[in-house]
This record gives structure tokens, C-alpha cells and sequence, in this order.
């Protein structure tokens, strides 16, 4: 063959490799979605606004020590609720669990169908000791101000308590009466592990024989220009959440002065181990519902990024390695390794006989806490260093983007918002979700919100508020959705 024919024949492959790639992209497009039009909801934003204020007052903390918890604060506010919501109180059954959460029932005509359970956490986070002054208003003070209502827990998560309450009192006022029956979880102890919460609803429900078709909690949001690339709203409608698995690498040597240190010590070793596990991460990759999410998505960008995304056959290497260059894109891909937090000698000049470092994963639903552990071990490979077990829980199971309450989830979203592109996504961190999802036939994770890139940070962090027009939307959602999924 001649080099003339040669390379006529690579022209020839390189013009049909275009062809094909331009092909597939032109036929990756978004998959069609029923038109929903906006529908209004006549919802008195100030308000709701003036109600998530005077809910922002009620210091219901959470912290990891019991004994600073003020539970007076949590009785009072649910004083609060019944005071401001007394429609709800008087229509729909209540059933304190475990004294501060309350379940509330507003019982359907057709007890053939599966009650679903709508979820919100009153409890809050602390601030942060010496942060105080850095707040534009205090953080319980509850200040209306600049289209905003500020204060700790606007946003996570008693914004979607009170939009809740708001909702349910709107449909009482309409005349509303469900036909599937609805139920309310408003816990207190999500932020410490919604042990005597969520946990204890699901026990309730369990005991009760009351199995929901599907549940809906926090989760993620309505993301306006987070999504790189995607110039649309995205609301994302989360079908699982990471689980944690914490471990202790104990490293041990032997101890002694510092002045004849050993070629090896406790902390060396411990270093060592450490910087194996963050030079091989947990292997991860785009597939299951990170290939679903991160598809939908991609069928809204340009033609570039589509270009990559419809040929991942060719480019498959490239794209995974610009997600897992992105915290968010990395974190979304595999289990995270975190080392968090290190002990050794007690002064400068002993040799510690162990040095301790603690790590965190957030555990992606492909592994589990027993497989990350075999596979820590695989890497580390030193005997002289122990793999202890502090805590875990494996990531929830996947639920189904194919039901009638994700159908409802998304049209709600569209109807109150707009057009939206509506994708299943995975929730980092964890809420609880985790224990409705033992028992729900589903479990969607979802704040009818609008979130902005520059909004993140709010959470639980300096001051945290939450725009009046998204509480408006979120009560606007909530009305649609138990209107079309469980009204006649």
C-alpha cells in the first residue's frame, strides 16, 4: 500500500469517525417531558414568611452532648404549632413520638391505597462559638429583611416545616379532602441521628401495619446555575443517599525518647497508611444512577459536552477524569476517603507506642461498609497497623424513578416553578430518609426550593436565610402534589 493510499484511508476512517460521532449527538437530546403548565396557588408569602420567623426563635438545638439540649424550647414551639396552625391540629390526628416529634394523619376515604409521608426536622444545628458577630442579623432572631427571612434553619429545615403546616391549612380552607391518606413527620433529632425520630416513626408505622407507597424528605433542590454546563433548572429528585462507614487506623511501634527514634515510628507507619488510601481511593465510576443522572443532565448542555457524553464508548476516560477533578463531580462517582482526624504522643519529645488517625467514606450504594473495610486493608497491607470500626451505615438502596411519585414529584416541581429539567439524583449526605426508606415502598429526597451556586454555604453555616419566594414555591408544591397524588 502505497503511503499516498494510506493515508486516504485514515482521512476516510477519521471522516467516518466524525460522522458517527456527530450522529449520536445530534440524537442525544432530551428525552420528552409532558408540558406542565404553571399553575397558581394563592399563597400569602409575607405570611408564611412572618410564620418561619417566629419558628426561627425557638432555639431547638441539637447537640451531641444530651445534657445542653433545652427541650423546653423544643415543647414550646410545639406549643407554637398548634397555636398557628390550628385548622391542621383540629382536622388532622396527632401522635407524639417520643414526646417532641409529631406524626400527623389526615385519613383518605379509600384505605386501598398506600398512604404517602411527607417528612421535615425541626431541629437545628448549633452555631458556630465566636461566628456570632459575623451574622448580618442574629441567628434567632427571626428577622424578615431584603425579600429574606434569616436565622438559623431557614433553609435546613424548618422553611420546609412551616411550608408544610401552611399547605395543609391552605387545602383545609379549599375544602380538600384526600382520598389516599396523608401523613406528616415533623422531627426533632435529625441532626443527631433522628434516633428518637424518624427511627421511632418508622417503629410506629411498622407496629401500626402502615407501609407508604412512598416518602419525601429533604434532600436536594431546585438548582439554578450549579450544574455546570446546564443553563436550565434542574430539580433534582434524589432516589438514594451515600452511606458512612468512620474506621480507626491504630498504628503501633515502639515508643521511647525522641532523641533515638527507631528508622520506623507509630506516626510514620500511621502516615504511610494514610497516604495509600488517599493515593488509591475507593475505585468508582460512571454508572447505575450516577451514569442515569449525569446522562439526563448532559442531554441539556451544549453540543460539546453532549458531543463527549453520546460517544462515552471514545470518551468515557476523559469525562470521568473532569468529574473526579470536581469535589461534587468525584463525590457523586465512588465512596470518598476523608482522613479527619489524627492522635499520637502526648508531648513533643515521646515516641508514641500508637498513633491513631481516623477516616471517614461516604459510602456510594455499589459498596458497602464490609467491602470498604476488605479493600482499606487490601491497600494498607501493614500488620502493624489495626482497621477498627467507630461507626457505619451502608447507603441506602436506589428507588424507582419509574413510579407515580416520582410522576407527582416532578409535575408539582414543573407546575410551581416552570419548566424544569427533572433528574434522579443521589443525596452526599445524610437525613432521614435513611429509615423511611426501610420501610416505604420509596424514598424521595427533595426540597421544593430554589438553590444558587451562592446559597450552598448556608447550610448550616453564617447567615443562613431563605428567600420569601422560595417559601411561596414550596407551598405552591406541596398543595399540587397532595392535590393531584391524593385528592378524588
Amino acid at each position: 500500500m502505497t503511503i499516498r493510499r494510506a493515508l486516504l484511508v485514515l482521512l476516510a476512517a477519521l471522516v467516518l469517525l466524525a460522522a458517527v460521532l456527530v450522529v449520536r449527538t445530534l440524537q442525544f437530546t432530551p428525552a420528552p417531558q409532558p408540558q406542565q403548565p404553571r399553575q397558581t396557588v394563592a399563597v400569602d408569602a409575607q405570611q408564611v414568611a412572618a410564620h418561619l420567623a417566629e419558628a426561627i426563635r425557638f432555639r431547638t438545638v441539637s447537640y451531641g452532648e444530651a445534657e445542653r439540649i433545652d427541650y423546653d424550647q423544643f415543647g414550646a414551639f410545639i406549643q407554637w404549632l398548634g397555636q398557628t396552625y390550628p385548622k391542621v391540629h383540629q382536622v388532622l390526628s396527632r401522635t407524639p413520638i417520643n414526646q417532641y416529634t409529631q406524626l400527623y394523619r389526615w385519613q383518605g376515604t379509600d384505605p386501598s391505597l398506600a398512604p404517602v409521608l411527607l417528612s421535615a426536622h425541626f431541629d437545628v444545628v448549633p452555631v458556630d462559638p465566636g461566628s456570632e458577630a459575623l451574622w448580618q442579623h442574629p441567628p434567632f432572631a427571626g428577622v424578615v429583611a431584603d425579600g429574606q427571612v434569616w436565622g438559623r434553619g431557614a433553609l435546613d429545615d424548618k422553611g420546609s416545616v412551616v411550608s408544610l403546616m401552611e399547605s395543609l391549612t391552605l387545602l383545609i380552607d379549599q375544602g380538600f379532602s384526600p382520598k389516599r391518606t396523608i401523613l406528616v413527620a415533623l422531627t426533632h433529632d435529625e441532626e443527631i441521628g433522628s434516633r428518637h425520630g424518624a427511627q421511632a416513626v418508622v417503629a410506629k408505622l411498622k407496629a401500626d401495619g402502615i407501609k407508604p407507597a412512598w416518602s419525601l424528605d429533604e434532600g436536594s433542590f431546585i438548582l439554578d446555575g450549579v450544574v455546570p454546563g446546564v443553563t436550565q433548572k434542574v430539580a433534582s429528585i434524589n432516589v438514594a443517599e451515600k452511606g458512612f462507614l468512620t474506621l480507626e487506623l491504630v498504628a503501633r511501634a515502639q515508643g521511647g525518647h525522641s532523641s533515638m527514634p527507631p528508622r520506623e515510628t507509630a506516626v510514620g507507619i500511621l502516615a504511610k497508611a494514610l497516604v495509600k488510601l488517599q493515593d488509591h481511593p475507593v475505585p468508582g465510576g460512571l454508572d447505575g444512577l450516577s451514569a442515569e443522572m449525569y446522562g439526563t443532565l448532559a442531554r441539556n448542555m451544549g453540543f460539546g459536552k453532549r458531543l463527549l457524553f453520546a460517544n462515552r464508548w471514545l470518551f468515557d476516560p476523559l469525562i470521568t477524569g473532569a468529574l473526579e477533578a470536581m469535589p461534587s463531580g468525584n463525590a457523586l462517582l465512588r465512596t470518598t476517603t476523608a482522613p479527619t482526624m489524627l492522635s499520637g504522643s502526648v508531648k513533643a519529645n515521646v515516641l508514641p507506642i500508637e498513633a491513631v488517625g481516623t477516616v471517614n467514606f461516604r459510602l456510594h450504594p455499589r459498596d458497602s461498609a464490609e467491602s470498604v473495610v476488605a479493600y482499606v486493608k487490601e491497600q494498607i497491607q501493614d500488620p502493624r497497623v489495626e482497621v477498627k470500626v467507630t461507626d457505619s451505615m451502608d447507603a441506602s438502596r436506589v428507588s424507582s424513578a419509574d413510579t407515580d411519585g416520582f410522576k407527582a414529584l416532578a409535575q408539582a416541581s414543573q407546575q410551581s416553578y416552570g419548566q424544569l429539567v427533572v433528574t434522579p439524583g443521589l443525596t452526599l449526605g445524610a437525613t432521614d430518609s435513611r429509615f423511611y426508606d426501610n420501610w416505604a415502598d420509596n424514598a424521595y429526597r427533595f426540597t421544593p426550593m430554589v438553590l444558587r451556586a451562592d446559597e450552598i454555604p448556608l447550610f448550616h453555616g453564617t447567615n443562613e436565610r431563605v428567600r420569601i419566594d422560595n417559601l411561596a414555591g414550596a407551598v405552591s408544591f406541596y398543595t399540587l402534589l397532595l392535590t393531584h397524588s391524593c385528592g378524588g
